[in-house]
């Protein structure tokens, strides 16, 4: 459950396909260093071009084969000051040493590019972010990119499908909840680099008919998927059924959909982390938590077109709350009438101190699977992995669940995996960090933040830290900070979390417990629009 963020160096019978909707695509900010290119109109289970590969590439520093004996990855050799400032440090000894004796995959696998070319010959890492990709589930729905995606608009449904067998009685297995009815919805959404991609929900829908106020409300749960293959995220898991392999989408009891289900809500369910897997990416997830809200409009418009819909998240799943509120103002500012706001708990905001505190450490496992998953959306990284951590990219590694994710590479530093010293403290490592980073931006909703108080992963200071950014900025914000350190923080924190949630799905306008007054030019950052949005 635990979600470790950082970068390497650096049928329902009558529901029928829906039409593109001839409306134009939101306009929003796009995130830092977007790529404006179409990714084309081909039908395929394939990934197409590697998102952001427009974007301009620092070099990658080339190793060469020197130095017979290893030296320690764990203590880069300290560079001269002059090469300490260089935007991208050549290779310690220890990683010559590595790709003079592991050879590159595609001087062994025929078609497998290798990010780390020969001398003079421009990286081309196309086939190695092929490589990298999740298997394929055998599934269309999950696994095929429509070849008319660009004509959607964001939210548009592409397909839905009525899952209640097996997704029923999974539900009731695995969360304890029983649901009358469980529909699936694949719908367009945006990447992190500005173009078109998809996105998969699960819509849970309860026993009893609404008889509250308006319409009946919505909670978007998102739990912390935490994993590198589509067969672990919860809508596979629901319309497939229970693998052990693959574990139940990674909600756990007591669960929000327990709550929200027996107070007569409808649920929701998203991928959120995309069709690439990209574990971590905060556009990506953001984006389809807002899509998600739109979909479920558009599918069931007589139901759910003017409900409250409130959105939670824990750890790896509060990634996904967490950039829906940040996104939101931008990438779907015509939702804002009907987001009633968003819980958060155990919140990763700071990226590149997580990274840099637990390089080398017991989390270094789970980080250098995240820094796998965030190459799917940003393959600059596979140019600063070294021919060992390209093997382990295409190996098995590549399509692991959260019960295994954090076993393989713990106590591994990032300079045993990348091929320039001192990759974490790098102008390529600053600029992927900013790339990753939402601060600065306002919640375009109202926000529940909490945190346990002992949390070693996701320390209380940070939890701090963003209430009072957001109450600065003039956000209805309230904290909680609770005993227990990540696991018991989220016990501990789920009563007053869903209280808080229900509050707000019943229209109770939402508390402000800031305790310093909102900057006079509190506002929502804003940037260029960009494509698709």
């Amino acid at each position: 459950m635990v979600m470790g963020c950082s970068l390497t160096l650096g049928q329902v019978p009558a529901l029928a396909e829906s039409p593109p909707s001839e409306s134009p695509a939101s306009p929003t900010s796009a995130p830092a260093d977007p790529a404006t290119a179409d990714q084309g109109v081909r039908s395929t289970s394939e990934p197409d071009a590697p998102p952001g590969s427009s974007r301009a590439q620092p070099s990658a520093a080339e190793p060469s084969a020197s130095d017979q004996a290893a030296p320690s990855a764990s203590r880069p050799a300290t560079p001269p000051a002059s090469e300490a400032a260089h935007p991208d440090p050549g290779p310690s000894p220890f990683q010559r040493w590595v790709d003079g004796h592991i050879p590159a995959p595609s001087a062994v696998l025929p078609g497998t590019g290798s990010a780390a070319s020969a001398p003079g010959v421009p990286p081309d890492s196309a086939a190695l972010w092929h490589a990298i990709q999740s298997s394929p589930t055998g599934d269309p729905f999950f696994d095929a990119t429509p070849a008319n995606i660009a004509q959607y608009a964001p939210g548009d449904i592409i397909e839905s499908r009525d899952v209640s067998w097996p997704a029923v009685p999974m539900v009731f297995l695995t969360v304890v909840t029983p649901v009358q009815r469980a529909v699936q919805v694949k719908f367009r959404t945006t990447n992190s680099a500005g173009a078109p991609s998809f996105g998969t929900a699960t819509l849970l829908l309860p026993f009893g008919r609404w008889t509250g106020p308006g319409s009946r409300p919505v909670l978007l749960n998102a739990p912390p998927i935490n994993a590198l293959n589509r067969r672990c995220t919860p809508g596979y898991v629901f319309s497939h059924g229970y693998d052990i392999t693959a574990g139940n989408g990674n909600d756990f009891v007591p669960s929000p959909t327990m709550w929200a289900a027996s107070r007569n809500y409808a649920v929701v369910i998203p991928d959120h982390e995309g069709p690439l897997m990209a574990y971590a990416e905060p556009t990506v997830a953001g984006h389809i938590m807002l899509d998600t809200v739109r979909a479920i409009r558009h599918l069931m418009p007589d139901q759910f077109g003017q409900s409250r819909f409130a959105m939670t998240g824990y750890s790896g799943g509060a990634i996904a709350s967490y950039a829906a509120t940040m996104l939101s103002s931008e990438y779907a500012p015509e939702l804002a009438p009907y987001l009633a706001g968003a819980a958060m708990g155990g919140l990763p905001t700071d990226y590149e101190s997580f990274a840099k505190t637990f390089d080398g450490t017991y989390a270094s496992g789970l980080m250098l699977s995240v820094t796998l998953a965030l190459a799917r959306e940003h393959p600059e990284i596979l140019t600063r992995m070294n021919h060992a951590a390209q093997w382990a990219a295409i190996s098995p590694i590549k399509d692991v669940c959260s019960s295994t994710i954090s076993d393989i590479g713990a106590f591994v530093p990032y300079a045993a995996v990348a091929n320039m010293r001192d990759p974490l403290h790098t102008e390529f490592a600053d600029m992927m960090f900013r790339r990753l980073s939402l601060k600065g931006r306002k919640a375009g909703m109202p926000i529940y933040i909490y945190n346990g108080v002992h949390d070693p992963w996701m320390p209380v200071a940070n939890a701090e830290k963003f209430y009072g950014e957001q109450c600065a900025l003039g956000v209805a914000a309230t904290k909680s900070i609770v005993g227990g350190e990540h696991i018991i923080g989220y016990f501990n924190g789920f009563s007053g979390s869903t209280q808080w949630l229900g509050e707000r799905l019943s229209g109770v306008p939402a508390p402000n417990n800031c305790e310093v007054a909102p900057r006079s030019d509190a506002a929502p950052r804003s940037g260029t629009p960009s494509p698709g949005r």
